[in-house]
């Protein structure tokens, strides 16, 4: 059975060492050997993780960076490390969120999301399982092959799920994330993922929700001076028609518009960056 696999980030926290350090571990000494997802993402296995854990050892018993990479290469793995959830259960755990969700079987959906995040971690249900489906669900109702009912239903449990994985993440030392979505934008789900990413990397998140005016996040921007505003649209006229309003915003904050409507143009018109697709991976 193949091994567990995880988005870097959850690597990272499970190990306790920088992302950016793990990929320059992987590059220069081939500690790594991460599977592709069909998103193109490298997905970190059980025994990644306790390669990693192994060269962590021969550091601190004195060795250089590169014999100790040496080292926890050639160092048999545990049995452990070999078993583990595999692809294949990732696969069965997104058939049955899906089916759960649109069959409107709200216990189903949390206990087959309950399933995901304690094989394979936040990150990883995140940006492979909860993102694809809602983009699917959207493609759907687009053909008008899913109901509204439908899609009001899954959003609203996946919503309810999501959030209460938020608790506290207003907490902590870190720097502070603004986030809300622009006038009129009411998808706030996108946001909330990216949300519930940047606490999982040590950001205090405070979430203002949908359809905010800017002038009510300038007023909590003035209160907190975040390190980040993130303001999000689905379509690039929400976010054209407060243009004004962020490029006054990002005149004395650092402001990121995200969403389908946020366009490189339209960042550079008001000083804004402009976020990936991929809110995990932002």
């Amino acid at each position: 059975m193949s091994a567990a696999r995880v988005r870097i980030g959850e690597l990272s926290r499970r190990v306790g060492v920088r992302a950016e350090l793990l990929r320059a571990w992987e590059s220069r000494y081939g500690l790594l050997r991460p599977a592709r997802s069909a998103g193109g993402f490298r997905l970190y296995s059980a025994e990644d993780e306790e390669r990693v854990r192994a060269m962590l050892e021969h550091l601190a018993e004195g060795y250089s960076a590169a014999e100790a990479a040496r080292l926890a290469l050639a160092r048999p793995l545990s049995v452990g490390a070999a078993a583990g959830p595999s692809d294949v259960e990732l696969e069965v755990g997104q058939r049955a969120l899906a089916v759960a969700l649109d069959t409107y079987d709200d216990a189903g959906a949390n206990a087959a999301l309950d399933r995901l995040l304690a094989a394979f971690g936040l990150d990883t249900v995140l940006a492979e399982v909860v993102l694809p489906y809602l983009h699917e669900l959207g493609e759907r109702w687009s053909r008008e092959e899913a109901s509204v009912a439908q899609e009001h239903f899954a959003s609203n449990v996946l919503r309810g799920r999501l959030l209460g994985l938020a608790r506290g993440w207003g907490q902590g030392t870190g720097p502070r994330a603004l986030l809300a979505c622009a006038p009129r934008e009411l998808h706030d789900l996108p946001l909330v993922i990216f949300g519930l990413a940047l606490r999982a990397r040590g950001w205090r998140v405070t979430f203002l929700g949908p359809d905010t005016p800017v002038e009510t996040v300038a007023d909590a921007a003035h209160a907190l001076d975040p390190g980040l505003i993130v303001l999000s649209g689905s379509s690039p006229d929400v976010l054209a028609d407060v243009s004004q309003g962020v490029r006054r915003l990002a005149a004395r904050w650092p402001v990121a518009l995200a969403g389908a409507g946020a366009t490189q143009a339209l960042a550079r018109q008001t000083g804004a960056r402009l976020l990936a697709d991929d809110p995990v991976v932002a």
